[in-house]
């Protein structure tokens, strides 16, 4: 059974940073894409990132091009978001996804997902 665990989330002031982490664990088909999503109230769950197995192939909406940076870590089997430049738009709920391709955009192409952790970013 495949788990995802996210942390990193928190409470930040606009203008600063926060690196949220995903570690999973189980089996699961090999060459697997990582993703992050994000889900504020009253909101869709919208796409953020995705990087694919070798980060060769990395996309990103783009509300967060520039600012948001998805890297993984084959060896720890852990996919981060650095997000600087933080906006209080940015305040959601994160989900870290596990997939089969980096430019799924649409969540139900994702075939499993974390727990989520939540961002607030106060103005």
């Amino acid at each position: 059974q495949v788990q995802l665990v996210e942390s990193g989330g928190g409470l930040v002031q606009a203008g600063d940073s926060l690196r949220l982490s995903c570690k999973v664990s189980g089996r699961t088909f090999s060459g697997y894409a990582l993703g992050w999503f994000r889900q504020a109230p009253g909101k869709d769950r919208e796409f953020v990132a995705g990087i694919n197995w070798s980060g060769g192939i990395i996309l990103y909406d783009d509300s967060v091009k520039g600012r948001f940076t998805i890297s993984r870590d084959n060896a720890e089997n852990t996919v981060y978001l650095q997000m600087n430049s933080l906006k209080p738009e940015d305040t959601a709920i994160y989900f870290c996804a596990l997939g089969r391709s980096a430019l799924a955009r649409p969540s139900h192409e994702w075939d499993y997902w974390g727990q989520g952790t939540q961002v607030t970013v106060s103005s």
